[in-house]
């Protein structure tokens, strides 16, 4: 049949089949003001092609590795879509995978996702885009494009899931973590987590119904807000603070701290015959996690690999380098503390 031609009467759309290409080229219009506001040296946010050009050059490297990572969200989603509570969680998914580019030492470029319904909800993935595009001026990334799909059948009512791929550079030679450079009694510094961030949210939300307490509740653990409110704080993204850092060569090693947190995160990072020595002492245990422990009735040890329990990133540097890395830190209004040290393993 010709494109002139008009479909057969009681012929089938693809709107019966439960897919409404309008919606999606509605929900195009509204990203791309949210994709330009993103627009960084080295990239044009202009969704609507086939694929998303990238200018090294122009974005000031002159000899890059790229380095690329992606994630989701996990099953704080479903957190998400039982409360409404749709804004933050696009922060989360470019957190997830630009702070894994600067554990390496890169440079967030460019920032896609993927997002999965059953049927179109345009109010609800406007917001997610949003927090997404939020989330890449945090990190100095460009939205440069993604994919909406539209899957009958595949999800209950009102689900969706989310994917986020990134993709950094960083100058050769200047890959973290430096493993030769590394020895023991060097200084462990952490980042304050904002809260779980994205991780262990399937033992949360099991917590959550051990407790009986409904997501409207106020959240024993954080004055005048809801327990889904306190619950959904995004992730905390620490490029910008730490980049300039590691561009001074004051950084050794890095890790961003997700699943598995503080137990099986830092090997990541850290030369054979070393290993890491927390002062589990040296920070307060943030009360969110104080109230998972005690009502979920969860040990030491399952909290540390479990959660970040108030440490979203770790920065290995020589002792010398510690005072000014911290006061470098504290200057741009990061949470910032020695939480540890190297040790011969």
């Amino acid at each position: 049949m010709s494109d002139t031609q008009k479909p057969l009467e009681n012929g089938l759309t693809y709107a019966d089949a439960g897919v409404d290409i309008d919606a999606g080229e509605l929900l195009v219009e509204h990203i791309k003001p949210l994709a330009k506001s993103t627009a960084r040296p080295g990239s044009e946010p202009s969704l609507g092609g086939f694929g998303a050009l990238f200018d090294l050059k122009a974005a000031g490297f002159e000899d890059p590795l790229i380095v690329s990572t992606t994630d989701g969200v996990g099953t704080k989603l479903k957190i998400a879509i039982e409360t409404g509570r749709h804004d933050g969680v696009g922060v989360d998914l470019v957190a997830m995978c630009v702070n894994d580019l600067l554990a390496q030492g890169a440079e967030p470029l460019l920032f896609l996702d993927y997002y999965a319904t059953g049927r179109l909800e345009i109010d609800a993935a406007r917001r997610v885009v949003a927090g997404i595009a939020e989330g890449c001026r945090q990190a100095g990334a460009a939205l440069v494009g993604g994919e909406t799909a539209e899957m009958p059948g595949m999800y209950t009512e009102g689900d969706y899931d989310l994917a986020g791929f990134s993709l950094g550079a960083v100058e050769r030679g200047h890959a973290l973590p430096y493993l030769d450079r590394q020895a023991a009694g060097d200084v462990i510094i952490g980042l304050a987590s904002t809260g779980p961030h994205s991780n262990g949210y399937s033992l949360v939300r099991k917590v959550v119904e051990k407790s009986g307490l409904a997501w409207g509740d106020d959240a024993p653990f954080a004055k005048d807000r809801s327990l889904a409110q306190a619950l959904m704080e995004p992730t905390r993204i620490y490029v910008k603070p730490v980049l300039p850092l590691m561009k001074a060569g004051l950084v050794k090693g890095a890790a961003h701290i997700t699943g598995g947190g503080l137990i099986e995160n830092p090997p990541r990072c850290i030369a054979d015959g070393l290993q890491a020595a927390f002062d589990w002492d040296s920070w307060p245990m943030p009360a969110v996690f104080q109230w998972l422990a005690e009502t979920g009735g969860i040990s030491d040890h399952e909290m540390r690999r479990t959660f970040n329990c108030g440490v979203g990133f770790i920065l290995i540097v020589a002792p010398e380098n510690a005072e000014p890395v911290l006061a470098a830190l504290l200057n741009a209004g990061e949470v910032a503390f020695v939480c540890g040290q190297l040790e011969a393993a």
